[in-house]
């Protein structure tokens, strides 16, 4: 797993892009989308639109980093933007979380609680899946604060991610700058 962003060299016009399934923050936010369909499924009535909300602002946070990263081809400022949008998303899931802990009067645990300790160590198991987590769906108050901690995890790492692409747009530009410097060459070289 890696947590390297799209990058380019001098040579070419576009940055490569794509292998957003490398990333850390992709592969964390699938299984935050996963247990959040299962989570609703379990908890959450299939009529109410809390549903639905917290099903789609799972899902946002994952096809954002993958829209973000094929676009980032042409756009690193693209790519920034759709990746902040995944953040965005994941913090409007963790408040639907907190929420549905505090509506039911359950324990929102500590970052120092042993329970999420235990969760957040989970993170560095090399076998890490789904399956590493699904033993907290069995009630709501684990399930929730299980969520919580693997939210807080991808979205850290989405705040690296971004802090490292804002400082790649600052250092190489966008594709318009590129584009100005290869034409701006092209033109040196050839009039």
């Amino acid at each position: 797993m890696t947590n390297e962003t799209n990058r380019t060299d001098n040579n070419n016009l576009f940055f490569k892009h794509g292998g957003y399934r490398n990333l850390q923050s992709f592969q964390m936010s699938t299984l935050v989308f996963d247990l959040t369909v299962e989570f609703c499924k379990k908890y959450i009535d299939w009529k109410s639109r809390t549903k639905d909300q917290m099903e789609q602002a799972a899902r946002s946070g994952r096809q954002n980093i993958a829209e973000g990263s094929q676009t980032s081809a042409a756009s690193k400022k693209t790519e920034i933007k759709l990746t902040s949008v995944a953040r965005a998303s994941l913090e409007e899931l963790l408040l639907d979380y907190e929420d549905f802990l505090r509506q039911n009067h359950l324990k929102i645990w500590t970052k120092e609680d042993p329970r999420a300790k235990t969760i957040r160590n989970l993170a560095y198991a090399k076998d890490r899946s789904y399956s590493s987590y699904q033993s907290y769906l069995n009630n709501s108050e684990s399930a929730a604060n299980m969520l919580i901690c693997l939210i807080h995890q991808t979205n850290y790492l989405l705040d690296k991610q971004l802090k490292t692409l804002s400082e790649e747009f600052m250092n190489q530009g966008g594709f318009t700058e590129r584009l100005y410097q290869k034409r701006t060459g092209y033109r040196k070289n050839n009039f």
